[in-house]
């Protein structure tokens, strides 16, 4: 067991580069991957508590009738979901003047507005009216200091015109407004001028592009992006009232009932009690509010029955229209979550690409790892130890290289996800961050990284530990030269310099880690593409998304740093592994400058080779990721960014080089003479 133990704590201290690359492999893999999803999680989480806090009404019940919702039909409903869970109002989508000009806002007015049990606004920014006689109207979302997002901004001056307002009604309704009516509002007060005195936060409106005006077609579906209302009737101005502060009303209603609608109650902010089945609606939610309304129904059906109010007693259709507006209606809810949801779908493919690459890179490390261990893992075999005991050393060194990473990317995840959540903020008025912790991503990503480690180092320990302690004990023959298919076009291959010409051999003679670098930095280079597609889409396709603009600089950045880490890890191990090698070229009377070149020339190589294959597995990536989003295609990707993806990667290939040029320097030339002839 002392023996054991040395040779592990020998392992630790003589590979603590490579115990470092794997832990930030680790760290920029997970970390990005967790990051991604966990930010998904958090902007859901921020979303239901949001909406418990404020208590939002999941059903907004609408009527018709001229004479609104009757004080029984109002108690039938709040029989069913409590008195705090019901508010009373009237809204709508109207024109009004705002500052002189003709504007499309959406009015609430409420009867309780300022005590408000059911959909709760934050007070931003008041005016002072102290000294003033003029009624006060709150609109929702202005801007306030820092926090930019459309509406209008104190002391605006609101003109309410209520004939313009009721032919405006009466034409969505499908009809002409009475000329009785209209002639008698002209000889009567009917319009209000009132100043906007106070900004509030509406739960139910935070998107700032704009909501889908209610006067789109009934069976328009709410689009899930912030790009798609544009196509729609939208409303930036959401303005709120209480009923009594509404000056000149109370004369109107005796012109005609149907102008009562202004100021009856044709609205019911209904919350459900059980907040908990929210969830950022998932089925059982979906289920759960169809089920509601049919009680709805069925409750006010029982009002209408009980008054006599039917069919047969009145001869003719009295019962009245009852409409519902749902969360699922409201665009604020709907597309956040939705570009949650797309966040999560751009990590679920880009975290195919991190992790494969994680697989290749520790692979490789734990190879070469127990390539250098051979005659340690012959002392062990040779004094009994079994094939377990002995890989599960190096089990143990990936595990704990994983663990260190993993838990560091869990903060980094974290760092992320708050980032995303930050850059939502230039789509949306984002709700608070909630302070649930968002594990379940980040523990499945780790799992599939350990998983994956433990697999690699698995399978390169069965592969030493099958061969016999006499064979670990001699040292691996160095790899033949092979020729390459330049050599075949002498016209070509004669024109090389000498140094040039073992460089293209040496590149082949390493086939397996010639490959793996390829391989990674082919996928690399493909995640900086697509990263680059999703910028491109947002600044010239098209998509005005700050938030997805944000996500593709986080892909941008995060790639590069997989390529960095990539490339410096598998130049390590190519440096590592022909030590003797450089050494002896320096015996020879090479410089640094030339042995670094020796090694240089081959990784640009191979950088360059990944770069030509990351262009069509790029092609692949792409199309997934617009296939989700919806929009954009390869062939509208802006030409500069094929470019620009390989010069980024060759950036960091470069400094990389850089970091690893010590190395070859501290070289020592005595190595050459250490060699097992």
């Amino acid at each position: 067991m002392k023996t054991y133990l040395k040779t592990l704590l020998r392992a630790f201290k003589k590979h603590v580069t490579r115990f470092i690359s794997i832990i930030f492999i680790v760290l920029v893999s997970v970390g990005f991957v967790s990051g991604i999803g966990t930010s998904t999680d958090k902007i859901k989480y921020s979303l239901t508590d949001y909406y418990k806090a404020q208590n939002v009404s999941d059903l907004i019940i609408k009527t018709t009738a001229a004479d609104g919702f009757s004080e029984e039909e109002i108690s039938a409903v709040r029989a069913v979901y409590g008195e705090e869970n019901v508010n009373t109002g009237a809204a709508f989508d109207v024109y009004v003047g705002v500052n002189g000009e003709k504007q499309l806002v959406r009015l609430y007015f409420s009867d309780s507005f300022g005590n408000e049990t059911v959909n709760v606004c934050e007070t931003l920014e008041s005016a002072d009216f102290s000294n003033s006689d003029v009624a006060g109207l709150y609109a929702a979302n202005a801007e306030v200091g820092d926090n930019k997002i459309k509406g209008v901004p104190l002391k605006t001056e609101i003109e309410l015109d209520f004939k313009d307002i009721l032919e405006q009604l009466a034409k969505q309704g499908g009809k002409e407004l009475d000329p009785n009516i209209s002639s008698m509002l002209d000889r009567l007060p009917h319009k209000s001028t009132l100043v906007v005195g106070n900004i509030v936060k509406s739960p139910l409106t935070f998107a700032q592009d704009g909501e889908p005006s209610w006067t789109n077609p009934e069976d328009t579906k709410i689009p899930d992006t912030i790009n798609a209302v544009n196509e729609l009737i939208t409303v930036d101005n959401i303005l709120f009232a209480s009923t009594a502060a509404i000056p000149e009303i109370p004369a109107i209603p005796a012109i005609h009932p149907e102008a009562e609608k202004l100021i009856k109650t044709t609205d019911m902010f209904v919350s459900f009690a059980d907040k908990s089945r929210f969830k950022a609606f998932d089925k059982a939610y979906e289920n759960y509010v169809e089920g509601q309304k049919t009680a709805v129904l069925s409750a006010l059906e029982k009002v209408n029955e009980k008054a006599g109010l039917t069919e047969a007693q009145n001869g003719e259709e009295t019962a009245e229209e009852v409409k519902f507006i749902t969360l699922y209606k409201n665009y604020s809810f709907v597309s956040l979550k939705g570009y949650a949801d797309k966040v999560m779908s751009i990590g679920l493919v880009l975290m195919a690409a991190f992790l494969f690459v994680t697989a290749l890179v520790v692979l490789s490390n734990m190879t070469r790892l127990m390539e250098e261990e051979r005659p340690q893992i012959a002392c062990l075999k040779t004094l009994g130890y079994s094939n377990f005991k002995i890989i599960f050393k190096y089990f143990l060194f990936a595990m704990l290289a994983t663990g260190v990473g993993g838990g560091g990317s869990y903060f980094v995840g974290l760092g992320l996800a708050y980032l995303i959540c930050y850059v939502f903020n230039y789509s949306f008025s984002m709700p608070p961050i909630s302070s649930q912790i968002a594990l379940p991503f980040f523990l499945i990503v780790l799992a599939v990284i350990i998983v994956t480690t433990l697999g690699a180092t698995l399978i390169a320990g069965i592969k030493m530990t099958g061969e016999a302690p006499a064979e670990l004990l001699r040292p691996k023959p160095p790899r033949a030269g092979k020729k390459v298919f330049l050599e075949r076009i002498p016209f070509i291959w004669n024109r090389f310099s000498f140094k040039y010409k073992s460089t293209l051999r040496n590149v082949l003679r390493y086939l397996p880690r010639f490959i793996m670098t390829v391989v990674s930095v082919a996928v690399s280079t493909a995640l900086v593409l697509a990263g680059f597609a999703l910028l491109d889409i947002c600044l010239f396709g098209g998509l005005d998304a700050p938030s997805v603009m944000g996500i593709a600089f986080v892909v941008i950045v995060f790639a590069g740093l997989l390529t960095a880490v990539v490339i410096y890890t598998l130049t390590n191990i190519n440096v590592s592994e022909r030590n003797r090698e450089l050494a002896t070229l320096k015996v020879l009377g090479y410089h640094d400058k030339e042995v670094s070149g020796y090694i240089y020339r081959e990784v640009y190589i191979d950088t360059a080779v990944g770069i030509l294959f990351g262009y069509p597995l790029s092609t692949l990536i792409m199309k997934l990721l617009f296939y989700i989003m919806g929009m954009g295609t390869i062939g509208g990707v802006t030409w500069f960014w094929w470019l620009a993806a390989p010069f980024l990667v060759f950036i960091f290939t470069f400094i990389v080089t850089l970091m690893l040029k010590p190395k070859i320097k501290k070289i020592d030339m005595n190595e050459s003479l250490k060699a097992i002839e």
